[in-house]
């Protein structure tokens, strides 16, 4: 076997035995260096030409030689095909807030915004999606006129006659205590009075500052603006601390009405002090701030809490553990929303008139709910813009972001498909969203002689040639809502009978999710 050599010995052997090869090197070397001086300066000149033949030359030139050498070229023609880098285009949102600069309590929101690829602008017109803390619609005049069909605001024209406290306590409703405006109802309140002697009333100033507790007696009746409503005086107590049950409603659609619950968790807030012994003059035991105690500081509900479960599930859980049905609780919360906004429903459409689309709209409230120790549920406000920081209260964030995020999703703003704008993409692609088959019932009826004949019987409502674009606009959106709901769960219609007397828009809404209910559960709800 050859043995290997050391890299030593392979140099040392492959050496030549004369110098001629060393001789041929030094000689080249030499010849080279004849040429250095005079080389250098042809090197020179030749590199000054160069420079001066670039100058010369057109100025996109270059850019045409950089976008050459990335050309894909084709080896059976002579074709030169050019790949530009895509142009990435984002939708716009633009805050509405002329009451702060610095926009620092809606930080979720614009988190949430720009983690489904919305970029934001202060341009006046372009954008996508107003998100607006203040109601905008009486600073903003040109919003009835000028808005594009496409742009979208997070508020209903008319939504105040919902999230003004006195009007929502003025409306009649066995879930919102009584209530009377003074001066205007003082003879109303002196009736109530006589007949309910032993009530108490929190007299509130309109704009919800100064919350006072007094009894009959102690009621000034001239005192201007302001009202007086019943106090429930048997509060449920969790820990020895009254809390209340905060609720994020969805509505889509004002005719036909469709509204939706966020079913993810419910904010619940506790007094900073315990409710006995009481003292009416102190309001931290009796009325929820902004200082609350968090669920997290509640021992009865801290354990569940910290095992990852919602505020509501945690709530359930102790309850049942006292033997109650918490069941009961979220049946009367839905019930109560859905009473108050078809009661409003008329002076939102109303309103919405106005304006030259109808469809812009989306309203994201928060009812605020007490309870009584026999688990009845009361209806104390709605808020218009909710409370979206966790500035104070950090566990919060995620519940404030889902909330963000499932509104978003629920009413087609946040959805996996690219988009450059919310103005309706092409048909293909809007077709694979819903097409006609994702919407129509009633498949026996609609192949009849009869519904081929005539619109006019009640079975022949959603075939085809029946239904307007209109229509079929509504239904397309009532279908996309359901399938992008997350954790929204609808709450009007419903898909069983209704115990409220409905409007034509409206009962044509319910019938189509009755008759989805019957093909597919999860319409049921």
């Amino acid at each position: 076997m050859t043995s290997r050599k050391s890299t030593g010995e392979v140099a040392k052997e492959e050496s030549p035995k004369t110098g001629s090869v060393n001789e041929m090197r030094t000689s080249s070397f030499s010849i080279f260096d004849l040429y250095t001086s005079s080389g250098q300066i042809t090197f020179i000149l030749v590199i000054a030409a160069i420079a001066v033949l670039i100058q010369t030359l057109p100025k996109d030139f270059l850019s045409r030689i950089e976008l050459d050498s990335q050309a894909d070229l084709k080896s059976d023609r002579n074709e030169v095909k050019v790949t530009m880098p895509p142009t990435i285009v984002r939708p716009k949102y633009i805050i509405y807030n002329p009451r702060s600069k610095t926009h620092d309590h809606l930080v979720h929101v614009k988190e949430v915004l720009d983690r489904i690829n919305f970029s934001w602008t202060n341009e006046s017109n372009e954008w996508d999606l107003m998100w607006a803390h203040d109601y905008p619609f009486l600073k903003l005049p040109d919003l009835r006129t000028e808005m594009k069909s496409h742009q979208r605001i997070n508020h209903f024209p008319g939504s105040g006659f919902i999230t003004n406290k006195v009007d929502l306590a003025l409306t009649e409703s066995d879930y919102i205590p009584k209530a009377f405006r003074l001066p205007q109802d003082a003879d109303k309140f002196q009736e109530y009075a006589k007949k309910h002697p032993d009530k108490e009333f929190v007299q509130k100033h309109n704009q919800h500052r100064h919350i006072y507790l007094k009894t009959i007696s102690d009621i000034d009746t001239s005192d201007n603006d302001t009202f007086i409503q019943e106090y429930m005086s048997n509060p449920l107590l969790v820990d020895g601390k009254k809390f209340d049950i905060g609720a994020y409603v969805v509505v889509t659609s004002v005719n036909p009405l469709r509204i939706y619950v966020y079913s993810g968790d419910y904010l619940l807030r506790f007094c900073p002090e315990e409710y006995n012994p009481f003292d009416r003059t102190n309001l931290d035991k009796y009325v929820v701030g902004d200082d609350y105690t968090p669920i997290w500081q509640m021992p009865s509900l801290k354990e569940y809490h910290d095992l990852g479960f919602s505020m509501m599930d945690s709530l359930n859980a102790h309850l049942q553990s006292l033997g109650r049905d918490p069941s009961v609780i979220w049946d009367q919360i839905h019930d109560s929303i859905r009473e108050v906004l078809l009661k409003k429903e008329k002076v939102l459409t109303d309103t919405i008139q106005r304006f030259k689309y109808k469809r812009n709209f989306f309203e994201l409230m928060r009812f605020d709910f007490i309870l009584d120790e026999n688990l009845r549920i009361f209806l104390l406000e709605a808020n218009m813009s909710p409370n979206l920081s966790s500035a104070h209260f950090k566990p919060n964030r995620l519940l404030y972001e889902q909330v963000i995020y499932n509104t978003l999703g629920l009413v087609g703003i946040a959805l996996g498909v690219k988009r450059e704008s919310l103005r309706p993409r092409d048909s293909a692609t809007e077709a694979m969203m819903s097409s006609m088959k994702n919407i129509a019932i009633n498949a026996q009826a609609c192949s009849t002689d009869t519904c081929h004949m005539s619109c006019d019987p009640a079975e022949c409502l959603f075939c085809r040639s029946c239904l307007s674009t209109d229509d079929l606009n509504i239904l397309h959106t009532a279908f996309r809502e359901h399938m992008n709901r997350g954790d929204m769960r609808r709450i009007f219609p419903l898909a069983s009978s209704n115990d409220y007397t409905l409007s034509p828009r409206n009962l044509f809404m319910s019938h189509w999710f009755a008759q989805k209910c019957q093909k597919d559960s999860t319409f049921c709800s």
